[in-house]
């Protein structure tokens, strides 16, 4: 019998390989970096602007500042989800 600490390794680790295969599909956006913050990194995409939230986590290649060219990787996740009831004829 494998000791609880074996155990809770070895969940560690095949969480840690299946995750990724939970996070959702990602996405993909190029386009040059119209604005910079800690938090967000504003990309034109023809003549729409895309917003992308970032954190400590985001891996990042490269010299990334205002004007350089990018591809952002990103997923989609519901926050918050509100049915709406139909109205009644």
């Amino acid at each position: 019998m494998k000791s609880p600490l074996k155990q809770a390794l070895a969940l560690v680790g095949v969480l840690s390989v299946t995750t990724p295969a939970f996070a959702g599909k990602t996405y993909q956006v190029t386009g040059p970096v119209l604005d910079l913050t800690d938090s967000t990194i504003t990309v034109a995409k023809g003549k729409e602007k895309w917003e992308i939230a970032r954190d400590a986590q985001t891996q990042t290649k490269g010299d990334l500042q205002k004007g350089a060219k990018v591809t952002i990787e990103y997923t989609m996740s519901a926050a918050k989800v509100e049915v709406k009831s139909e109205k009644t004829k």
